[in-house]
């Protein structure tokens, strides 16, 4: 347990005795549904990956317990970092479309009205 002025880790790898790395619950904190689902789906894409879930354990916390199950001996850390980075590049895609929209709509404003 982080004490105070300590950082309390945003990111926790559970994994039972004798189980092998493709067979993983990570405890994510401070997250909630936004992040799970679209992560969930962002994984089950993967053609290597035979589960992937999450669960929020309680309303009142803001954590997630995200299971990731592999095949063919790849670790399930694999999945989770090639599917956080695509969301990235997924959201930066959106971000940037909106801004160019934005722009877009701005330099209309700005022009004068035949």
């Amino acid at each position: 347990m982080a004490g105070e002025g300590e950082k309390k880790p945003v990111l926790e790898m559970v994994q039972a005795d004798g189980a092998d790395e493709g067979c993983v619950t990570f405890v994510l904190h401070d997250e909630d549904h936004t992040l799970g689902n679209s992560l969930r789906y962002m994984i089950m894409k993967t053609v290597d990956v035979d589960f992937c879930g999450y669960t929020i354990t309680h309303p009142s916390e803001s954590k997630i317990n995200f299971r990731i199950q592999t095949r063919g001996g790849i670790p399930a850390t694999e999945p989770l970092r090639r599917g956080l980075n695509d969301l990235t590049d997924v959201c930066q895609h959106v971000l940037n479309t909106f801004q160019a929209r934005v722009d877009e709509f701005k330099e209309r404003q700005e022009q004068p009205m035949e």
